[in-house]
Formats: C-alpha cells, structure tokens, sequence
C-alpha cells in the first residue's frame, strides 16, 4: 500500500520513477544532485516506492528536538561533521558486522555549491569492499531513481570520471548549486 501510495505522488508531482532496486546484501547508495531540500522529500518517496530499506548518514541538526525522533525512525543516522569523528571507519565496521546493509549519503555533503564532493562515501566504499549505487534526480527529464550498481576500482580519480559520465548531465532542483563532480584537492 504505501508503494502505491508513494508511486501515485511521484506521478501527480511530474516525476518518472526508474531502475531496479540492487541485488547485492550491502553497497552504499550516493544520490546526486542535491541542490535542494525538496531532495530529501523526492529521494524518500522513491524510497518507499522501490521498496528499498536503506539507512543514510544525515547531518546532525536534523536529528533534533522536535523533529529527531522522525528522522530516526527514517533510517537516518547522525554525524556531526565539523567534529572529527571517524565516521568511515566506523561505517566500514558496520558493514562488516551486519549481513545486509544499504548505507545512503549525499556525496555533495551540502545543498550550497562547491568546488568538490566530499570523498567519505568513497573511502566506505573501497574500505568495506562494497559497490556503489547510483541514485538520481534529474528536473531535465523528471526522472528519478536507481541508476548503475558500480564496482570502484580504488584509483579516485578513475573512479570520479565514471560518477562524472553518470551524474554530468544530471540536473537538480537548483542546478545552479550543483557541486563539481571532483574529490577535494589535498593540499
């Protein structure tokens, strides 16, 4: 029932629900672009309607009084970004201990444009030895959903070309604050 009821929204909001959910027990799942808020609405509603039950690292001010208590019960799992915790190593090591586990994150890290995608998503990746699903939205063709389930190959740069050939053309809500598909130069 909420299936249908999540598909039928997407429907009446304009969008066109694509891909299959993976076949694999654990990978973790970047959607790009996010450029809005509506994303995180948009994205969910896909969620539920491909039937995926995935968990996603959310930024710490959503798990909040009042609203905490809701994104908990999402699937959203907390991390405070300007504290230096070791979220990667600590996701590498639940996805060792647990036999199925979809992990979501924004590699853009933010709603505000920038010159990079934060990495964490890929050290999690190549640390748990777990492929990549690609999601997307794009208001160019008002397609959302699951795009590729990719292996990294371990070389970043390599890789980042692969995200950059899927997500290049991709356009979101606010494609003017679309982030640069580029992992952050080090100094």
């Amino acid at each position: 029932m909420k299936k249908q009821l999540a598909t039928w929204i997407l429907q009446r909001l304009g969008w066109t629900l694509v891909g299959a959910a993976p076949s694999v027990p654990k990978c973790v799942f970047i959607f790009a672009p996010h450029t809005s808020n509506w994303d995180f609405i948009v994205m969910y509603l896909a969620k539920i309607a491909k039937g995926v039950n995935v968990n996603f690292l959310g930024k710490h001010t959503l798990f909040r009084w009042p609203y905490g208590w809701f994104f908990r019960w999402l699937g959203g799992i907390p991390v405070v970004r300007h504290e230096k915790h070791n979220v990667v190593d600590d996701s590498i090591h639940a996805f060792a201990q647990n036999a199925h586990l979809w992990l979501a994150m924004a590699p853009e890290g933010t709603r505000s444009k920038t010159d990079y995608w934060r990495s964490g998503f890929y050290h999690i990746a190549v640390g748990a030895k777990v492929p990549v699903q690609l999601c997307f939205l794009d208001t160019t063709k008002r397609e959302l959903g699951l795009g590729p389930v990719i292996e990294l190959c371990g070389n970043i740069e390599q890789d980042f070309e692969t995200l950059r050939n899927f997500y290049g053309a991709k356009r979101g809500i606010k494609a003017e604050l679309a982030s640069t598909i580029q992992p952050r130069k080090q100094p």
